[in-house]
Formats: C-alpha cells, structure tokens, sequence
C-alpha cells in the first residue's frame, strides 16, 4: 500500500499577481476609501451652507454698509456713497461709544456674576429636594426660562409700574408709603435694577437646570467615601462637587457672557435705553444710531465693533479658562 504525499503550501505570504502594466486595480475599493474621507464634510455641508446664508451673508452686508455714507436721502434715492473708514473715525473718535462700551462691560460682568451664583444654589437645591418638590421646582424654571422676551420684559414693566404697579402697591402695603407712585424707570440705577432683575430671572432656569444634570453623573461612591474620612458638606462639595461641575461651569459662563452682552430685548423693551440714554448697552446703541437717528452706516459700523469687542471678552475669558486646565493636568 502506497501512501501519496502532498505538498504543503508555503508558509510566508503569498504573493499577488498583478497584470502585465504592474500597477494593481484601483476599482471600487477605492473609490469607496475617498467616499468614506469625504462623508463628515458631505454631512457637515447642509449646515455649513445655512449658517453661511443665514449669518454670513447678512454679516458681509453689514461690514459694507459701515464703509458707507447712508442716510434716508441716499436710502430713497439708492445712492451708494462710500466714505472709507469715517464712520469708524466718529465711532472710535467719540466719547459716547466708550462710554457705552464700559456700562455694556459692567453690566454683563454683574449680571453673570449674579446668575451663575444663584443658578448654581438652585441647581444644588435640586439636587437635594426630593422627586415631587424637584418635580414642581423644574416645572417653574422651565415655564420661566420658556416665557418669550418680550412677554417677560412687558410682565416687568407692569410689575414695576409706577401708578398700579404690582411692586409699588406691596411697598405701600407693608409700610413703604413713599413708594406707593415710585417711577422705577426715572432714574439710571433704578432701571438697570429692573432690567437686571429680569435678565437673571430668565436666566437661572438655563443654569439651574444645566448644572443639576451634570451633578447626576457623580458617582455617589465618592460621597460616601468623602463621608467615611470624616469630610463635611463643605468638604464634600469643594473636593468631590466642584471638580465635576467645574466643565459644565466654563461653558456656562461663557454662554452666559455673550446673551447678556447682546441683551438688546430686554433693555430696549423696558425704557428703550433711557433715561436720557443712560443705560444704552452697546446693542441698544446701534440700534438707536442706526434706526432711531438714520445714520444706517454709523450704526453697521458700531454693530460690527460690538462683535469684534465681544469676540475679544470671550477669547480673554477662553484663555483663562485653557489656563487654569493646563495647569490642572
């Protein structure tokens, strides 16, 4: 009996045959390997394409009006009359925009002040309350931070009204007697007090409800062992609570920065930047510029310096914040 033997194969790799030319096929494979490269930018286009109608389109027409001299005659009579940079010159030249500009960097630095404390007390309140007071309390923030602008500056305006005001008459109820007519729009303090009471009001529910999401992703074992070294509630949040929420606070504070630097609505609806012009942000300003007195170019050109000046206070604020992680890590 014979036993036929058999060759194994070789066991390093094989080798592939390519045709006569010595280049292999490139075919569908990788036409494939291209399509798969270029999927996020086909995905990213539709956005990209909108935001550039939307902002960007809107934004260049801007930055050419401010290079214009466009009062109502140019307007009505479509006369395109270029004056370079003279608008800029007025605007940068002139006491009143620096003058806004420090109130605009005032005013936001207060009012951010101001509601991330109290969104941050709130949200830990929520944290703590138990399912049907956290039930009820986020119901109220979400009706409050749902309410449109302009519903909630009008709502303030009645409160604060000076004959039949809601906050007068409970002044005058528990013994204030002097503020039974008070105009809380006559004077500068007086009116900012009011805006700055709306502007925080509205905001905390967005903070308040930010951070008592991002405390439900710390692992309760860090409590518990915090608790069995002997750690306090003070301990506990400045070693166990801050460090977690200290991301979610960065963006925050930086989202809140730029809607309160922007806050147009709310100043404009109260007293439309008066008394005598006093509490005009620079949003506010532009506006009155441009539409109010018809110095359209003017008033492109001081809304383009607010952006500039905003990018500048959230690039600074960017800094600080990459800063403080790096040496952290």
């Amino acid at each position: 009996m014979t036993v036929q033997k058999t060759e194994r194969p070789p066991s390093g790799p094989t080798e592939v045959q390519t045709p006569a030319g010595g280049s292999r096929p490139s075919g569908p494979r990788k036409e494939s390997g291209r399509l798969a490269g270029l999927t996020p930018y086909l995905l990213l286009a539709p956005a990209i394409i909108v935001t550039l109608l939307l902002l960007g389109w809107p934004l260049v027409n801007n930055g050419m009006l401010s290079f214009q001299n466009l009062n109502m005659r140019q307007f009505i009579l479509h006369l395109t009359e270029w004056n370079g940079f003279d608008n800029y010159k007025d605007v940068l030249t002139g006491e009143d925009f620096w003058r806004v500009t420090g109130r605009s960097v005032a005013f936001t630095a207060v009012n951010v002040v101001l509601i991330m404390v109290l969104g941050t007390l709130v949200g830990l309140l929520l944290a703590r309350l138990g399912r049907k007071m956290r039930t009820f309390l986020l119901l109220g923030l979400v009706l409050a931070w749902a309410m449109p602008v302009v519903a909630a500056s009008t709502v303030y305006q009645w409160l604060f009204a000076q004959r039949f005001g809601v906050v007068n008459w409970v002044l005058a109820k528990i013994g204030f007697d002097s503020m039974a007519g008070h105009d809380w729009l006559a004077t500068q303090a007086s009116t900012f007090f009011v805006v700055l009471l709306l502007i925080v009001w509205m905001s905390i529910p967005f903070v308040a409800i930010n951070l008592y999401a991002a405390t439900t992703t710390i692992p309760k074992e860090l409590y518990e062992a915090a608790a069995l070294d002997g750690a306090g509630a003070w301990k506990q949040f400045t070693q166990v609570t801050l460090p977690y929420l200290r991301p979610f606070l960065y963006a925050t504070t930086f989202l809140e920065i730029i809607w309160v630097f922007k806050a147009f609505v709310q100043v404009f609806t109260i007293n439309e930047g008066g008394p005598d012009r006093l509490t005009e942000i620079l949003p506010v300003y532009a506006y009155i510029e441009g539409m109010g007195n018809q110095h359209f170019g003017m008033g492109a050109a001081i809304a383009l310096l607010t952006i500039i000046i905003l990018l500048a206070i959230t690039s600074f604020y960017l800094r600080i914040v990459l800063k403080q992680e790096e040496d952290e890590l």
